[in-house]
């Protein structure tokens, strides 16, 4: 098309290499011409083109102008890609056709300007856009190519990037399914499962969340049976696993951490979905500042314009140019923080995301020093009740090397709130985790909890703390126990264990004589070290290594079980600690019960 000068329109399924493509091939076979690269989706009427007031050389007197963006005007030969084409608002579709018919904007000829050869690639699947090209005007300017993932190089990029495996038989897997299964299982999603791979992590953290649900790797409609085909993605995520020789875990200890770092180390960008109020938010941004030494880039979409990102202004050479924010300038080391991605303020921000979060470039230039991004949302639904987030497709949900849907139990508030608030959280926790069943703690989130501490520190009703539901109505969790915790009810926790340890040790001496699967006491103290944090069990590990020698083998293993590398570490140390112990010695009723 470059040699015909013909006006090329490309479609193919997302994921497969189409933009990739152009970058790699413009460099290889045309080195003296630069890649323009426009993503339309982002763009207002003002990017590529705007009226302005200068001054006219020759009378002196303020004329209006028309500037063009800077990027078409290089300074050298160059092709115009403009990606996503089918996804620009109508207002930009004139634009558009007035580039692909007569590759001229406004007043301006690219041709005179360098311009060899113009492009628009998009996917044409209604799901993933905002209209059809159907004027045959504009169709008659061009020729159109519709490929598949086998009409690019994918495999052989691949296979360049993950040199540590053979992948033919990733290859042979991919070719073996369905072309509905294949096209979820696009090349893009397979770069992520093989990334997640490496480093370990579960593959399934490799498929994209579309509208908070996980993808299903399935056939799409109804069986006969009527009911939805089976999900294939357990079965087929193994077979890759298998054909790596890697495992394929179904959950790591310390996810978010590790799924955070993992991205400052390789430049991910990656997506966290979790309910409201569990420490997201503060998790990410005390990791960012522990690993960069510095603040992350923090955006929260419901309250971000594009104009806080980029906005157009005319330059004295005549030139329409972006001027990024200032955050985004320079090349010191940064990562970007899109909090409440899924909540944008409008729909131009939204579109915005996805050049950053593809691309690392905003308004086409590079984002110098960009580490990670990191993406947090809230599910669609918590608790029952929908909450009010926007929706998205496949394309714009496969940008993330790594989607997690987190836990509460994932994110280690629980350390901060007591490294900050102290024994008042202890007590609090021990409430949190004791005295209410699994939806009770579900209603009283991190964010809920650090209310309670302070609504009690001033002397207020706690209830007041909990979510409101309206109509007179709070979350239904009864408070009693904490108000009776707080008062200083008799109870177990560490702090009781620490003020008379001769004693509880006394007690688990005679549990392990009287029974090898210990008794009421022994229990207690193991779910009161299994309760604690890892702050906690650090402060008393002393006394922690004297008690656990009297609990019975089977209660001590659970410790490692899943843990952390942090609590894995801290329990060794413990154990090494633990004073040997004779073997005790049972009553006679006890050895003879065991006998039979």
């Amino acid at each position: 098309m470059i040699d015909l000068g013909q006006t090329g329109q490309v479609f193919g399924e997302h994921g497969i290499g189409k933009t990739a493509t152009f970058f790699s091939h413009i460099a290889r076979s045309h080195p003296d011409t630069e890649l323009v690269f426009v993503p339309a989706a982002n763009l207002t009427p003002d990017d590529l083109l705007a009226n302005a007031p200068v001054r006219d050389a020759a009378s002196g007197e303020l004329v209006l102008r028309q500037l063009v963006m800077r990027q078409l005007r290089p300074g050298k030969r160059f092709v115009l890609l403009i990606d996503d084409s089918l996804q620009a608002g109508e207002s930009i579709q004139s634009q558009l056709m007035q580039i692909a018919c007569n590759w001229t904007l406004g007043e301006f000829d690219l041709r005179e300007l360098g311009c060899v050869g113009v492009f628009l690639t998009d996917n044409e699947s209604l799901a993933e856009t905002a209209a059809r090209r159907s004027d045959l005007a504009i169709l008659d300017r061009m020729v159109t190519v519709r490929i598949t993932a086998n009409d690019t190089a994918w495999r052989a990029e691949l296979s360049a990037r993950f040199t540590e495996w053979d992948l033919r038989p990733l290859f042979r897997i991919w070719a073996a399914q369905t072309p509905a299964v294949r096209e979820l299982l696009s090349p893009r999603t397979l770069e992520h499962i093989l990334a997640n791979a490496r480093e370990g992590f579960p593959l399934v953290w490799g498929l994209p969340l579309i509208n908070g649900e996980r993808l299903r790797l399935a056939e799409p409609g109804l069986g006969d049976d009527g009911k939805p085909h089976p999900s294939r993605t357990g079965e087929i995520l193994d077979r890759i696993a298998a054909a790596l020789g890697v495992a394929n875990p179904a959950q790591v200890p310390d996810p978010v951490r590790r799924v955070v770092r993992a991205a400052l180390r390789n430049r991910w960008t990656v997506l966290l979905q979790g309910p409201p109020g569990c420490g997201k938010t503060e998790i990410v941004r005390q990791l960012v500042r522990e690993e960069l030494g510095r603040e992350p880039l923090y955006y929260s979409m419901p309250v971000t314009n594009v104009e806080d990102l980029c906005a157009p202004v005319p330059t004295p050479d005549g030139s329409l140019d972006n001027l990024l924010a200032v955050h985004f300038t320079g090349d010191a080391p940064k990562a970007v923080v899109w909090d409440e991605y899924n909540r944008p303020k409008d729909k131009a921000a939204f579109a915005k995301l996805m050049e950053i979060t593809q691309e690392w470039s905003l308004a086409g230039q590079r984002i110098g020093g960009l580490r990670a991004q990191i993406a947090l949302q809230n599910p669609p639904y918590h608790l029952g009740r929908k909450l009010q987030v926007a929706r998205n497709n496949i394309a714009q949900a496969t940008r993330f090397t790594a989607s997690l849907v987190v836990d509460p139990a994932d994110i280690p508030a629980n350390e901060w709130l007591i490294a900050r608030y102290g024994a008042v959280a202890e007590t609090v926790l021990e409430w949190w985790k004791n005295d209410i069943d699994e939806d009770g703690r579900a209603w009283i989130t991190k964010r809920t909890l650090e209310r309670l501490i302070k609504l009690h520190g001033k002397g207020l009703p706690l209830q007041i703390g909990t979510i409101y539901l309206g109509d007179g109505e709070y979350a239904p969790v009864p408070l009693t126990a904490l108000v009776e915790r707080l008062e200083r009810r008799p109870v177990t926790g560490l702090r009781e264990l620490a003020a008379d340890p001769a004693g509880w040790e006394q007690r688990l001496r005679r549990a392990a004589e009287a029974s090898s699967e210990g008794t009421n006491d022994s229990d207690t103290v193991h779910q009161v070290i299994s309760n604690a944090e890892l702050s906690q069990l650090r402060r008393h590990q002393a006394l922690i290594a004297r008690l656990v020698a009297w609990l019975p083998p089977k209660l001590r293993s659970t410790y490692l079980v899943g843990a952390s590398d942090e609590h894995q570490r801290y329990w060794i140390e413990t154990f090494a600690l633990m004073p040997r112990q004779p073997q005790p010695q049972r009553s006679q009723d006890s050895h003879q019960s065991a006998t039979r």
